[in-house]
């Protein structure tokens, strides 16, 4: 089946060579280079566009129109595409953004559980739909290009971005890394995957990400925190290839025409300059047809001098830069290195040819704007019954004593508690609305105190955030977990509960006979002691906007069948994965662990 894919996504790309071809011998030196730039949307006017035949525009995590609304979405890349449509060729332009668990930057959208959350349920057909979904929200809004899906393999927790890649398993991520692919891809709403990070970013060692000195107003120079986020894969070309690079070979096998570059390096080589891996591997070996992109302002950490980043990063195989800021610096930077002979003509037009014959594929040629009639279903009751489906089958029941789980509805009285109980925020994580996402009614959507009180309307749902309860119930739950992170801000070598939900759960624990917690949290975090003392504990990961999905699971309306996609750690000292693997201790649950 995937060779199949593969041969009708290349004679598909393949049958506008011709057309292609006719363009590029129109295209002058300026507009080439145009479409090898990419600008962030707050840098760069429509005008702009139009004058420098710019070849994309990105929204990055919470680039948003004000009001941050579907249809202002909509309004806004129209402006752009509109703009690209007057330059002398008349080469629209195509539209990125970071919808990494449905069209998340957009509020009323309906955002999906993170990659995470998704491993856990093992269904590649599940997934499948969870992209068609976030493809048609992305065409209502005249966007045609989604930054996803990370195939990353995370071998080391602690990374803040283990979240969106789907396991620790690579068999388990090559499966799910397809499946969201081609539902982005292959349906009737087609918009264009990216698949990232290339390669090895969930291979890095901690304490290996570097500052750049050069790099100056930029978070990438500052203090930031960084430990593991953008570091170095330290391995053997075996393990590269035998766990990281697996997933990439079967999404172009699968169709990918587009991949994007990690910021991280392999044994201290950046992979915006790794010729050898990008061009001789990617493209040469594995015969990947598509065009590469660089990621947020990445090639300018190859060197102080940014003329040697241009030409180092062209050279190495990037097509497509995503500048994002200072577009004019790049176009003129490029243009000289063209001029002096130091970025060949050849290469300039391989990397065009790639870009135009991608969008020659995607249609935005014949249409450009994306469904203006998809709006009225962003944010549907249908698509987030999809969403509610994908949280159900994405807990894992890790501990039920005590006859804890299934909940009766009958329940006259129940005690709630936790920073996560009323908190959509702490539910969606990062990349959700801004960057880093954030905390309480981000987005429309329910939290677990509105699904429990619109599940039993007959019960005393008693809320109490802090577990302040001056009564005894028959059952209490305590929501738990991680605030909202996104990228190396999430790097943590403290992978435990803060003082305050471990309060709760301690404080609610004599107020009822029944102790049920949920955790939310975007990996394993060392429970060890807090599951001790509970009747039930459930690994809810980052399940969205809708909160339904657990109550749901929590009163047998549906099973639970999710299984762990990663190992969980029973103590800190058992990470990274290598350690807990050769650990003296056994892991508190091992890989594919969940209860029924």
């Amino acid at each position: 089946m995937q060779a199949q894919t593969k041969l009708n996504h290349k004679e598909v790309a393949r049958s506008f060579d011709d057309r292609v071809e006719s363009l590029l011998e129109s295209m002058s030196l300026a507009e080439k280079i145009g479409q090898m730039t990419q600008v962030e949307k707050n840098s760069i006017t429509p005008q702009d566009v139009t004058d420098y035949a710019i070849g994309s525009i990105l929204s990055g995590g919470g680039g948003n129109p004000d009001p941050n609304t579907p249809a202002n979405w909509r309004k806004m890349v129209m402006e752009f595409q509109e703009a690209a449509l007057k330059s002398r060729l008349a080469i629209p332009l195509i539209y990125g953004s970071d919808a990494v668990h449905g069209h998340s930057n957009v509020k009323d959208t309906v955002i999906f559980p993170h990659n995470v959350s998704l491993g856990a349920t093992h269904d590649p057909d599940l997934v499948t739909r969870v992209a068609q979904i976030t493809a048609k929200e992305l065409l209502a809004t005249s966007v045609h290009w989604d930054f996803a899906p990370a195939v990353s393999v995370p071998q080391d927790i602690r990374w803040g971005r283990a979240y969106e890649g789907f396991s620790e398993d690579t068999e388990v991520v090559r499966k799910m890394g397809v499946a969201y692919m081609q539902g982005l891809q292959d349906s009737e709403h087609r918009v264009l995957a990216s698949i990232k990070h290339f390669v090895a970013d969930g291979g890095t060692k901690w304490g290996t990400t570097k500052t750049y000195e050069w790099i100056t107003g930029n978070w990438q120079a500052a203090n930031d925190g960084f430990s593991i986020d953008q570091g170095d894969a330290q391995m053997d070309e075996d393990t590269l290839r035998r766990v990281h690079l697996q997933p990439y070979v079967d999404a172009i096998e699968a169709g990918a025409l587009n991949i994007m570059t990690s910021f991280s390096s392999w044994n201290g080589d950046k992979m915006h300059g790794h010729k050898y891996l990008v061009t001789d591997v990617l493209k040469g070996e594995y015969g990947f047809e598509g065009f590469i992109v660089s990621d947020w302002m990445a090639i300018n950490q190859l060197d102080s001098d940014f003329y040697t980043c241009v030409v180092s990063s062209i050279n190495a195989g990037v097509d497509m830069n995503m500048v994002p800021y200072d577009f004019r610096q790049f176009i003129d930077t490029l243009t000289k290195a063209a001029e002096s002979g130091d970025v060949t003509m050849e290469r300039i037009d391989d990397a065009v040819r790639r870009i135009l014959r991608v969008k020659f594929w995607m249609g935005v040629f014949d249409d450009p704007y994306g469904d203006e009639s998809l709006l009225q279903e962003v944010g549907s009751e249908a698509h987030r019954a999809v969403a509610r489906e994908a949280v159900q089958k994405s807990l894992v029941l890790l501990k039920n004593e005590n006859n804890a789980l299934p909940i009766s509805k009958e329940t006259s009285t129940i005690l709630l508690a936790g920073s996560g109980a009323d908190n959509i925020g702490m539910q969606c994580g990062g990349w959700t609305i801004e960057w880093q996402g954030g905390t309480g009614s981000i987005t429309s959507g329910t939290s677990v105190l509105t699904s429990l009180n619109s599940d039993l309307p007959d019960s005393a749902i008693i809320y109490s955030e802090t577990a302040d309860f001056d009564i005894k119930a028959q059952v209490g739950i305590v929501v738990v977990g991680e605030n909202a992170y996104a990228e190396g801000f999430g790097d943590n070598g403290n992978l435990v509960l803060s003082p305050e939900d471990i309060s709760a759960i301690e404080k609610m624990r004599p107020q009822c006979n029944k102790l049920v917690v949920v955790l939310f949290s975007g990996r394993p975090i060392v429970i060890t002691d807090q599951l001790e003392i509970a009747d039930a504990f459930v690994a809810a990961w980052l399940p969205g906007t809708e909160a339904s999905g657990i109550t749901d699971v929590l009163f047998g309306d549906a099973p639970f069948t999710g299984k762990l996609a990663h190992t969980w750690p029973r103590t800190l000292d058992q990470l990274p994965l290598s350690r807990l693997k050769s650990h003296d201790q056994s892991p508190l649950f091992p890989f594919g662990y969940g209860l029924e």
